[in-house]
């Protein structure tokens, strides 16, 4: 009788350890251990860390769960779990940028990744130089000088969704001794695997779409290089990163059907921004998976599919606030990746940038969740319409 395929498909394979046999009787979900001593039968075992961990605080049961699920899901021998998406890539940096480095940058990032640098960072002497989001490798790498340590990369770039070459950025760093930080939670790690395009450090914010209820917080750091990892475990343990069981018991339950659920927000998206692109009252939309796209044959090339956030550029003249007030189906808030759809004004937030992103209108940005396709542009729709009214 033959068994299972040698090479199983991802969505198998992030579900197969819930199931494998071996454990006896017990859930497809691991319980939750809630505990801060772990007491030992000999005093010598007290603090031998070759036993498992020796404080509770290092995680238990759950967190090497989900910690072996993201690593299978992301390609990666070490995998890090920290509070949140912004600590992912705080405590990244963190470990692996000393006084007097420099970092290039995108313009388009997230803002408070921009904040960490430039507010806090600058306080050890980093220092960032901004490269234009959809840069070649070629005109990031002429930024960087003598004291350049990193090039980090956001794909793709918050609010414009901009792409780049990034297995190519990431080729020129190395060739140049940089060290290649991604933040590619739009991504999922289903969509796009930094680490198998030579990316040397993934980061994600699993409050996204791997929690996909929108009611945890959590990120995550993965990579292959065991140099890296050891720096980065080592200031997770100085500054006392660490996650919650529960917390990452939501997650790694979330993480089961993820790549069910972001093909379906994928689908919805696609269908809702295909719709826009019609509407008069639209100048742009901005989501990698339409041909439209500035960044669209890269997004074919390196990508997988396409997740549920978008930019919406509207033409000039109306009330955003008409639009956005009176929509019965989206909620108004930050954060994005759960079941439910989104939207936010987003015009603040790209006054930050060094080059201003003159868009020719209001910006807003939707996420689409998982309701249906046509309830959701239907709403959409009423909206537009007290747009200039």
């Amino acid at each position: 009788m033959q068994g299972p395929r040698q090479v199983m498909d991802e969505r198998t394979r992030l579900i197969r350890s819930a199931t494998a046999k071996g454990g006896g009787r017990r859930t497809v979900n691991p319980p939750v251990e809630r505990g801060t001593t772990l007491v030992n039968d000999r005093v010598a075992d007290v603090p031998d860390a070759s036993k498992g961990p020796v404080y509770g605080i290092e995680g238990l049961g759950v967190q090497r769960a989900l910690e072996a699920a993201i690593a299978e899901l992301e390609g990666a021998k070490r995998v890090f779990l920290v509070p949140t998406g912004l600590a992912a890539v705080t405590v990244a940096c963190t470990a692996l940028l000393r006084p007097g480095d420099e970092v290039l940058l995108t313009d388009a990032a997230y803002g408070p990744t921009r904040r960490y640098f430039e507010r806090h960072m600058k306080t050890w002497d980093v220092e960032v130089r901004f490269y234009e989001p959809n840069a070649s490798a070629d005109e990031i790498l002429a930024l960087a000088g003598s004291q350049t340590r990193m090039l980090f990369l956001e794909q793709p770039g918050s609010l414009t969704f901009d792409l780049l070459d990034a297995p190519a950025a990431t080729a020129a760093a190395k060739a140049k001794g940089l060290t290649t930080v991604m933040d590619a939670t739009w991504s999922a790690g289903v969509l796009f695997k930094p680490l198998a395009r030579g990316v040397d450090v993934s980061v994600q914010a699993l409050s996204k779409y791997a929690g996909g209820h929108s009611d945890v917080f959590m990120g995550s750091i993965a990579t292959n290089d065991d140099r890296l990892a050891r720096r980065i475990a080592n200031a997770i343990e100085d500054l006392g990163w660490y996650v919650s069981p529960d917390d990452a018991w939501l997650v790694l339950r979330g993480l089961r059907t993820l790549p069910v659920r972001i093909a379906e927000h994928g689908r919805n998206a696609l269908q809702v921004a295909e719709w826009l692109e019609r509407q008069p009252q639209v100048a742009r939309v901005l989501y990698p998976a339409l041909p439209s796209h500035p960044g669209h044959e890269i997004w074919k090339r390196d990508y997988a599919g396409a997740s549920g956030l978008m930019g919406v550029v509207l033409k000039p003249g109306g009330k955003v606030e008409a639009i956005l007030d009176g929509l019965q189906l989206f909620g108004l808030g930050y954060s994005w990746g759960g079941f439910e759809s989104l939207a936010t004004w987003e015009d603040r937030q790209l006054h930050r940038r060094v080059a201003q992103a003159d868009l020719g209108g209001p910006l807003i940005r939707l996420h689409i969740g998982l309701e249906s396709a046509d309830d959701l542009i239907a709403d959409l729709a009423v909206g537009l319409s007290r747009y200039g009214a």
